[in-house]
């Protein structure tokens, strides 16, 4: 046996493991928009009441945040495959309940189910992220991120076209088996991983210890926080698109909205894959830094919201939310990069820190939005909340530049 064969096999089980785990958040990714779909339109028939479809997306919000609180001792006690496996299950047995129990009952039962389901997404995301440098060597970390980035979006927008689909064709019930069965695929996805090395122990420390020391430690990494600080700001822009997507629609086509919003969402996933994949290039070949990368797609996807807005043509709409969707990608790929190169013991806190600020951030920016679009025109509504990021990336931008001359 030459010394190149255990090289040669780290390589190979490496690259199994990441299209193992690209394979894994497809599928979840596709299973979360399947049942966020049809999960919400299935509260308003069994209810008849806006109000109960609100109390459902809070509890499915108020899940990621408790996802974010749960994460770090959750994955601290627990590492490897089987965690994430375990959640799979019980996201599957949770909607499997609406199969079992009556409908007089599954208006009271939604609620905990929008909750279990809430926690599940987040806490997955949380798990594949931080433990990916374990199963991934860093060569191709970027490549397996951007991969995973694109399968993501290609899932949220199957997930919702599939969604519709079987709801016109088949009714509830399908639906609810085949979200089922993509949660168990993607448990099944999970299992055959392993790791490239046993990682070695960390020091567990009760929570209140875990964020002391990610404080400290973004003290010292003042780039890392810029771009957590320019993440939470981004949360308000992203709740003003979200709620602004069916009333820029119904401006642009009267007549259609529903096909509109479908094509906006369909291009700014297209828009997400190309900046994934240019994230790949730019990061690996022309070796652009993960901080500056960010930053660049942070003000090039809210430019791009901010013009989409700005449109009465469909045709300009799509073009300009295509540039919003390539900086996304950029974004997404470069921030979860340059998180998962901290030393572990802040890896796991920070990425349950961004599951904190987005959620939080997005629940909150969803009720500040939406009186805004009372007041003023989406244009405006939409020139004031995504130029939050752009101001507060200008903010950090600045301060990281005073301090490099000060030092």
């Amino acid at each position: 046996m030459t010394d190149a064969h255990p090289d040669e096999e780290i390589i190979n089980r490496s690259t199994r493991n990441g299209w193992l785990i690209i394979s894994a958040r497809f599928i979840s990714d596709f299973g979360a928009f399947l049942n966020m779909v049809a999960l919400s339109t299935y509260v308003y028939v069994l209810s008849q009441s806006v109000m109960q479809v609100s109390i459902f997306l809070a509890c499915r919000v108020t899940g990621g945040i408790l996802a974010s609180l749960f994460g770090v001792p959750y994955f601290r006690r627990f590492t490897g495959r089987l965690p994430l496996v375990i959640l799979d299950v019980l996201r599957a047995a949770l909607l499997a309940s609406l199969l079992i129990f009556p409908y007089s009952v599954q208006i009271y039962l939604l609620p905990f189910i929008a909750l279990g389901i809430g926690i599940g997404n987040s806490m997955f995301a949380i798990g594949l992220n931080s433990q990916l440098p374990y199963w991934v060597d860093d060569s191709r970390r970027v490549a397996t991120n951007a991969w995973l980035t694109s399968a993501s979006a290609t899932g949220a927008v199957m997930g919702s076209m599939v969604s519709g689909i079987l709801l016109a064709a088949n009714g509830y019930e399908l639906v609810f088996i085949t979200n089922i069965l993509t949660y168990l695929l993607a448990g099944l996805s999970i299992l055959p991983l392993r790791f490239l090395v046993t990682p070695a122990g960390v020091e567990k420390k009760n929570q209140r210890k875990e964020w002391s020391n990610l404080v400290k430690g973004l003290k010292t990494a003042p780039l890392m926080a810029g771009m957590l600080l320019v993440t939470m700001a981004d949360t308000l822009g992203s709740a003003a698109h979200n709620v602004g997507f069916p009333v820029i629609s119904e401006l642009l086509t009267s007549e259609s909205p529903g096909k509109t919003m479908g094509l906006l969402l369909a291009v700014w996933a297209g828009g997400k894959f190309a900046g994934a994949r240019a994230a790949n290039y730019l990061l690996l070949k022309r070796g652009i830094r993960t901080e500056r990368l960010f930053f660049y797609g942070v003000a090039l996807m809210s430019l791009g919201f901010i013009l989409t807005f700005q449109q009465n043509a469909v045709s300009l709409a799509l073009f300009f939310i295509f540039f919003a969707g390539t900086g996304d990608g950029l974004a997404d790929v470069s921030l979860i990069s340059r998180i998962q190169s901290e030393v572990e013991s802040l890896r796991l806190p920070i990425f349950s820190l961004i599951t904190l600020l987005q959620m939080t951030g997005f629940g909150v920016g969803m009720l500040i939005v939406a009186p805004f679009y009372i007041w003023l025109t989406p244009s405006v509504v939409i020139i004031i909340f995504h130029g939050i990021p752009l101001f507060t990336l200008a903010f950090v931008w600045l301060y990281i530049r005073r301090r490099q001359r000060s030092h």
